[in-house]
């Protein structure tokens, strides 16, 4: 078993990270938008701030080395390539985005429809953050 190389996991997560935050962008960003202005308003709390943005985009980043890490981690077990790289994407959001959900859901924060659809766009854009960061992703 070989050693992880950590700057392509670097690498790798910074590729990944671009993936989550432009679909992040653009899907919360300015898609959603109006929506999530409108449940922070019934919340009686103020529209999202650029350094709110700032942060989601610095755990965007952290969350694909994540994953670029959990792919290096089980490519010995399960392989280099694509599949890996996509099981490590999926993975990582269950940890991230669906457990997020299933915790937020019961306290009525956040609208449904909101939370669905970030769970289901998080599904496919996770998936294709691993693809982009397990290519980056060498042993050597």
């Amino acid at each position: 078993m070989g050693k992880i190389n950590w700057g392509r996991v670097i690498l790798g997560g910074l590729l990944a990270g671009v993936v989550i935050n432009i679909v992040e962008y653009v899907v919360h960003g300015k898609m959603l938008e109006g929506d999530w202005n409108a449940a922070l308003t019934a919340l009686n709390r103020p529209a999202i701030s650029g350094s709110a943005v700032a942060w989601f985009v610095f755990s965007g980043f952290l969350v694909g080395i994540g994953m670029v890490w959990l792919y290096a981690a089980i490519r010995p077990r399960y392989g280099a390539g694509p599949r890996t790289a996509i099981c490590a994407g999926i993975a990582a959001w269950f940890f991230v985005v669906l457990v997020y959900v299933i915790g937020q859901y019961p306290l009525h924060l956040w609208p449904t429809r909101l939370l669905a659809i970030g769970a289901v766009v998080g599904f496919f854009e996770y998936a294709v953050a691993g693809l982009a960061g397990g290519w980056a992703y060498k042993e050597s």
